[in-house]
């Protein structure tokens, strides 16, 4: 059993949340269910957004993780959705909390699946890609959960030094295709 099964929400959760019963049983697809009180727990897909910047060369934006899960790894820009915050808001601000750089412009460009092992449970996400313009690059400073960026042409990026799975397959995708857009 490796790390993401071993975490799987299926092994951790034990309890119900509602009565604090120990039957709460995974139903083998997406909840568990209390035989106790009847309560249902889905387990359902966080939002997450990703930015794919390029420079005036079409260079893509990267960054370094500067925390686990898969710290010190390459990454692409984003964060998770805040609750009641709009994907094209959400990925605006960690572009701008990463990297202090303002989004002028967002377009959705296709969705990823992941599953992000973090304190002890997995949790699954559903990574929303956005191509993002910038109104200059005159101001990049990393910070928040980001330790470095820099520019690298898209073929040349290797998917191994890539930490998180979900953006592995973007970066695949994009040198498949040869383009963002």
């Amino acid at each position: 059993m490796n790390d993401l099964q071993k975490y799987h929400p299926s092994q951790v959760l034990r309890y119900c949340p509602f009565c604090g019963a120990a039957d709460f049983e995974w139903d083998g697809f997406n909840a568990h269910v209390c035989k106790h009180c009847g309560h249902k727990l889905y387990v359902n897909s966080a939002a997450a957004v990703v930015a794919l910047i390029q420079n005036e060369a079409g260079e893509l934006l990267l960054v370094r993780r500067k925390f686990d899960p898969a710290k010190g790894t390459l990454d692409l820009p984003g964060g998770f959705v805040n609750i009641g915050e709009a994907a094209e808001d959400a990925v605006r601000r960690e572009v701008k909390e990463e990297l202090n750089l303002e989004v002028t412009e967002t377009t959705f460009w296709r969705s990823f699946p992941n599953q992000y092992l973090y304190g002890g449970i997995v949790y699954f996400t559903t990574d929303l890609v956005f191509v993002c313009k910038v109104s200059n690059f005159d101001e990049l400073e990393v910070s928040d959960d980001v330790s470095g960026s820099n520019f690298l042409p898209i073929n040349s990026i290797k998917p191994e030094q890539i930490g998180l799975a979900s953006i592995k397959n973007v970066i695949i995708c994009l040198q498949k295709s040869a383009s963002i857009c």
